[in-house]
């Protein structure tokens, strides 16, 4: 499945765990989720120098997770990725199936989730079904597209924030966010499709096409003198 219908599918399976997580409350706590996390791999997460080398840790996988997702991206697999994502038909003329190449990058897409899932559970010390679903997906998916989706730093800037808007906002306007959240996407997909990694380029543009429209001035006529 590809296009609109694998992104109803995914929707559609997330909206099916979280009703299978409700349903099935042994192990996973039902609709309350779980809490009480005290410890991280042996250290204590009541101590606030364990929680600050928690949040450096978390940094760090995220800066090793952008290096290997750029290594991905310049080698041949990267090629062939972009190239299923502009002309998929050409890709499965010249040998290749996009499909692998997809279950690929889906699979790697999983694995990076997971493990920041495995790191976001003891920061925030709970986990829900609130913390899964279509509300959470449709908010990744805004991040990755106000920070920009063709890029490789756009979608951890969106991300963060969106996150850090989400706490402060969502606090001072519980019922409002959810509109301005929705406000911004629409905002960001027609005035700004490619997000805010974009911006230094359409100042370029704007600094560039200011300059060519502004006429060049005469030349001054050089002063003669004579007898």
């Amino acid at each position: 499945m590809r296009g609109a219908y694998f992104a109803i599918l995914s929707q559609a399976l997330a909206a099916a765990f979280v009703i299978l997580l409700i349903g099935n409350p042994t192990g996973t706590g039902g609709s309350t989720g779980l809490s009480g996390f005290r410890g991280f791999f042996g250290f204590a997460l009541a101590d606030p120098a364990n929680r600050m080398v928690l949040f450096f840790t978390a940094a760090g996988v995220l800066l090793l997770m952008l290096v290997a997702v750029r290594q991905l991206m310049v080698s041949r697999y990267g090629e062939l990725l972009v190239a299923c994502r502009d002309a998929e038909e050409r890709v499965r003329f010249l040998g290749y199936d996009p499909a692998n190449v997809k279950t690929v990058a889906f699979a790697v897409a999983a694995l990076m989730a997971s493990v920041a899932g495995a790191l976001f559970v003891p920061i925030v010390g709970i986990v829900s079904p609130n913390d899964v679903g279509i509300v959470p997906s449709i908010g990744m998916l805004i991040g990755v597209a106000i920070g920009g989706r063709t890029t490789l730093f756009g979608p951890a800037i969106g991300a963060v924030a969106v996150a850090w808007a989400g706490s402060t906002l969502s606090e001072q306007f519980p019922s409002g966010w959810t509109y301005a959240q929705g406000l911004l996407f629409m905002l960001v997909i027609a005035f700004l499709p490619g997000g805010l990694a974009s911006l230094g380029g359409l100042v370029r543009r704007l600094r560039t096409g200011g300059a060519r429209r502004t006429p060049a001035a005469p030349p001054v006529p050089a002063a003669t003198g004579g007898n």
